[in-house]
C-alpha cells in the first residue's frame, strides 16, 4: 500500500481513472447529441466557443489531477512530467479557473440581457480574459516562487490562498445568478445555473476537504490513497453535472423539435417560444390574387405572397431580408407585456441577421446596425422598424422587379386561380334555389316545381282571357 500510495497504481486510482474517463465521454456526448441526433444546426460565436471551452476546461481539469495527484505509475523525471505544468497550469488557469470563468460569463449574459434587457457592454472574448487574468496572475506567482515539492504538494501556508481563489469565483457565480433569480425563464437557464451551483458547492466541499487532508498527511498512505481517489471523482462529477448549455441555444432544450427540409429552423425558434401560427399559413388566409401595383409592405403582409416570394429569394441566394422580415413579425406576435419571450426572440434575430458575421447577416446601413446593437432594451416593440424600413426598400428595388416574371410568380397566380374556384364551389355549391323556367310545365324536361305565388298569378290571367273569349 504504501508503495502505490507514492508512486501510483493502486486499484483504487484506476476505478479513479475509468470514472473519470467514462464522466469525459458522457460530458462529450451531451454536447454533440443534440445536433448529431436532432440535426439542430451547431451555434455561432459565444455560444459555441463557451460551450467548446467549458468541455476543454474539464478535460484539462480531470487530466492534470490525474498527472499531477500520480494516479498512474510514472517517473517524473521527463519534462511534460512537470508538477508546475499539471499541478500549476493546466489544473489552475487552464482548468478549473477556465471552467468558473465560462460559467461566470454565461452567468453575466443572462444577467445583462434578461434583467438590464440589453445586449452586454464587453463582448466574451474580451470579458473571459479578463475574469480568467487572477487565475493567470496567481500560476505565474506561484511558478516563480516554487513551492511545490516533488511530489507535487505544497506548504502549508500555500493552501489557504489557492482555496480562497477557488471559492471566490463560486462565489462570483453565486452572486450573478442570485441577480437573476426573480426572471421567469422560457427554458431552463437558471435551473442549470442553480443546479451547477449546489453541485459544484457539494463537491468543492467535499474536494477542498480531500486537498487539504492529501497536502498536509503525506505521511500517511491511506489517507493519500482515500483523498486521491475523493479528488479525482468529485471532479469527475463536477464536470459533468456542471455542465450545461444555458442561454446559448435554447432549442436544445426542446428534444421534440427536428430540423428537415420543410422546417427552417427560423420556425423551430418561434415554435419553440410558443408563437402562434410560426411558420403555417392559416387556411383563413386571402384568396385573392395578388396584384404587383399594390405597395410592396402590403403585399409581404399577405403570408401566400411572402412564401412565394421568399423562395424566390432562396433561389436567388439572397433570402435572408425575407426570412429577417418573417421572424420580425414572429417577434410582432409576442405581446408586449411578455419581456421575457421576446428578448429571447429578439437575441435569436440578432445573432442570426444582425450581428457582423452573422449566418444570414443583412444589408442594412452601419447606423441602423449599431442601433440596435447598443439598444438598452431588447424588449421594445420598435427594435427592428428602422431595419424592415430599409430593407424593404431594398427587396422592393432588386428582387422585387425580378419576381413579378418568375415562375414563382406564375406558380403563385395559378395556386390562387385554383383556390378561388374550389372556394367558390365548396361556399355555393350547386344553386337549387326556386325559379321559373323558360319552358312551360309539359314541356319542362327537369319538370321544375315552379313558384306557387307566381304560378298562381299565371293560371289566373289564363282563366280570364278564356271567359273574354266565351262572352265577349
Amino acid at each position: 500500500m504504501a508503495t502505490c500510495a507514492v508512486n501510483g497504481g493502486c486499484p483504487s486510482d484506476y476505478a479513479a481513472v475509468s470514472i473519470s474517463l467514462l464522466s469525459i465521454f458522457l460530458l462529450i456526448g451531451k454536447a454533440v447529441a443534440p445536433h448529431l441526433i436532432h440535426k439542430i444546426a451547431l451555434p455561432k460565436g459565444s455560444s459555441f466557443w463557451l460551450v467548446t471551452i467549458q468541455i476543454i476546461a474539464s478535460f484539462n481539469l480531470i487530466v492534470s489531477i490525474v498527472m499531477s495527484l500520480g494516479f498512474l505509475r510514472f517517473k517524473r523525471g521527463h519534462w511534460w512530467s512537470s508538477c508546475y505544468i499539471w499541478a500549476v497550469w493546466v489544473e489552475g488557469p487552464l482548468g478549473f479557473g477556465l471552467l468558473l470563468s465560462s460559467r461566470i460569463v454565461q452567468a453575466f449574459q443572462l444577467y445583462y440581457i434578461f434583467v438590464r434587457r440589453r445586449l452586454p457592454p464587453i463582448r466574451s472574448f474580451i470579458f473571459l480574459p479578463l475574469v480568467l487574468l487572477p487565475w493567470i496572475i496567481g500560476a505565474a506567482f506561484l511558478h516563480t516562487k516554487k513551492p511545490l515539492n516533488n511530489r507535487c504538494h505544497m506548504r502549508t501556508q500555500w493552501i489557504i490562498p489557492v482555496i480562497c481563489l477557488h471559492a471566490l469565483y463560486v462565489a462570483a457565480m453565486v452572486g450573478f445568478t442570485a441577480a437573476i433569480r426573480h426572471i421567469e425563464f422560457r427554458f431552463h437557464e437558471l435551473k442549470d445555473l442553480w443546479r451547477g451551483i449546489l453541485v459544484s458547492t457539494c463537491s468543492i466541499g467535499i474536494w477542498v476537504i480531500a486537498y487539504i487532508l492529501n497536502e498536509t498527511h503525506e505521511d500517511i498512505p491511506l489517507v493519500q490513497i482515500v483523498t486521491r481517489f475523493l479528488i479525482l471523482v468529485m471532479t469527475s462529477v463536477l464536470v459533468l453535472v456542471f455542465f450545461s448549455i444555458s442561454i446559448s441555444q435554447p432549442l436544445l432544450s426542446l428534444m421534440s423539435l427536428r430540423k428537415d427540409e420543410h422546417q427552417e429552423y427560423s420556425m423551430m425558434m418561434g415554435r419553440a417560444l410558443g408563437i402562434p401560427d410560426s411558420g403555417l399559413l392559416v387556411r383563413t388566409e386571402s384568396l385573392q390574387s395578388v396584384d404587383s401595383n399594390e405597395p410592396f409592405d402590403k403585399l409581404l403582409s399577405n403570408r401566400r405572397f411572402r412564401q412565394s416570394f421568399m423562395e424566390f429569394a432562396d433561389s436567388c441566394l439572397a433570402g435572408e431580408s425575407v426570412h429577417f422580415y418573417e421572424e420580425v413579425q414572429q417577434l410582432d406576435r409576442i405581446p408586449d407585456s411578455d419581456h421575457v419571450r421576446r428578448i429571447y426572440m429578439a437575441r435569436h434575430i440578432i445573432d442570426r441577421y444582425i450581428a457582423p458575421g452573422a449566418t444570414m447577416e443583412v444589408n442594412i446601413s452601419h447606423r441602423c446596425r449599431q442601433e440596435i446593437l447598443s439598444t438598452l432594451d431588447l424588449a421594445h416593440a420598435n427594435l427592428f422598424k428602422n431595419a424592415l424600413i430599409e430593407l424593404i426598400h431594398l427587396m422592393k428595388m432588386n428582387l422585387a422587379n425580378d419576381y413579378w416574371s418568375s415562375t414563382f410568380y406564375m406558380k403563385l397566380k395559378d395556386e390562387a386561380a385554383m383556390k378561388t374556384v374550389d372556394h367558390e364551389l365548396e361556399t355555393g355549391g350547386w344553386n337549387f334555389s326556386q325559379r321559373l323556367s323558360s319552358v312551360h310545365c309539359t314541356d319542362d324536361p327537369f319538370h321544375q316545381e315552379h313558384s306557387p305565388r307566381k304560378l298562381g298569378s299565371s293560371t289566373n290571367r289564363d282563366t280570364e282571357l278564356q271567359l273574354r273569349e266565351k262572352f265577349p
